[in-house]
């Protein structure tokens, strides 16, 4: 399994990575292992704002339906429009091309909530 230790986990298997004033957001290697193949992904538009912890979107498989949750606060500033003819990049790269969001981060110090890939990986087992 792939937990990369440049980015934050938060614990319903969705990651952080910061950029600046900006943080990227997708779903880990382990949700997308879990899921099985991305057939769609329901995601914010630009200049929505979403909430720590709150649903921000939907991953459908052929498996299921699963929510997205928010490991940050902030404004939507970019979608990856890229999932929406190609949603198998979530399956692919999880941690590159499928991406799913960018926010502008409205409150810093959730990102210390987050998990590093040390306690991510504990919470796995």
């Amino acid at each position: 399994m792939n937990l990369p230790s440049d980015i934050k986990y938060h614990r319903e298997h969705t990651w952080a990575k910061v950029e600046g004033e900006v943080v990227v957001i997708g779903i880990t290697d382990y949700a997308q292992e879990k899921l099985g193949e991305v057939l769609f992904v329901d995601l914010p538009e630009v200049g929505d704002n979403i909430e720590k912890d709150s649903i921000f979107g939907t991953v459908e498989s052929g498996k299921t339906a699963s929510d997205l949750y928010a490991p940050v606060s902030g404004e939507v500033v970019e979608v990856n429009e890229e999932l929406a003819d190609s949603p198998e990049l979530v399956n692919e790269s999880p941690y590159e091309r499928g991406w799913m969001i960018k926010v502008k981060l409205s409150n810093p110090s959730e990102l210390e909530e987050l998990l590093d890939s040390e306690n991510y990986k504990k919470l796995l087992e």
